[in-house]
């Protein structure tokens, strides 16, 4: 199939942008493009404007702020694994880039594109909600911080109002002795995941957390993984997922609680 007829807006600057998604209710954004794309050709979206954001300055800055890392919500997948932007998780991040799709796909999809577009089985949904990322959001004149842990709100829906924007992504940095652990499961490299695991033990800064991601809506966040990080073994890890309130009693759950399980065993 292909695309359904629509306007296009290359607009210069991230006011124009915004102008142009406040005054047409029906507009989507394209950033890399990645899942949009496929979404038009299937028809499964058919707005009357998309306005093209990619290349906007303002959205590929970064900026450290001491204690927090801030990325444009256009950096690239490609940008963070070849390390051309900071890092506040010391190596973690590229890790994870690097397990997206496949390179070509990387060198166009976009941090902020993938959050937007909120696919719960994407690797940025999960891991913005382990690091306690905040989403910076633009709507008009109006600015809102959005924590990532409560940002997705179910399969391919956010809390982004019409004519918002992701213009960035702030995300506190790890400090020295932080340990974390992530495994994914996918039929084979570069598809999508089936069922994510990742936990973050930050004793320095006393933080304890797990997600469960590549559910069937919003990421599952035990914001107090203290029990489930405290022994590898099925007991404590089942007790804190359970009690978190995450059923792990139907098959689909169990793939889950297998995946927070090895994303524990490989803490480091």
């Amino acid at each position: 199939m292909k695309a359904p007829r629509f306007d296009y807006e290359k607009p210069k600057t991230l006011e124009a942008a915004l102008t142009l998604l406040g005054g047409n209710r029906d507009a989507r954004v394209l950033a890399g493009g990645q899942s949009l794309g496929p979404l038009l050709n299937f028809r499964m979206t058919q707005p009357d404007l998309l306005v093209d954001i990619r290349g906007l300055p303002e959205l590929v800055e970064t900026w450290d702020e001491g204690d927090a890392v801030v990325l444009g919500a256009c950096v690239t997948h490609a940008a963070i694994e070849d390390g051309r932007v900071p890092d506040p998780s010391r190596g973690f991040l590229a890790r994870v880039a690097r397990g997206i799709a496949y390179r070509a796909v990387r060198n166009r999809g976009t941090l902020g594109g993938s959050l937007a577009h909120a696919d719960p089985a994407a690797d940025w949904v999960t891991i913005m909600a382990l690091l306690d990322a905040t989403l910076l959001v633009r709507g008009g004149s109006i600015e809102r911080r959005l924590p990532a842990a409560s940002f997705v709100t179910g399969p391919l829906t956010t809390q982004l109002q019409a004519g918002e924007l992701i213009v960035g992504v702030h995300i506190p940095k790890l400090s020295s002795r932080a340990r974390i652990g992530y495994f994914k499961f996918n039929r084979k490299p570069g598809e999508f995941a089936d069922a994510i695991g990742a936990v973050l033990d930050d004793p320095q800064r006393n933080v304890q957390r797990a997600v469960i991601g590549a559910t069937e809506g919003a990421p599952f966040v035990v914001s107090d993984a203290t029990e489930l990080l405290r022994k590898n073994s099925d007991a404590p890890i089942g007790n804190a997922v359970t009690l978190a309130g995450f059923n792990v009693g139907t098959y689909e759950h169990r793939v889950h609680y297998v995946a927070i399980k090895r994303a524990v065993a490989r803490l480091q």
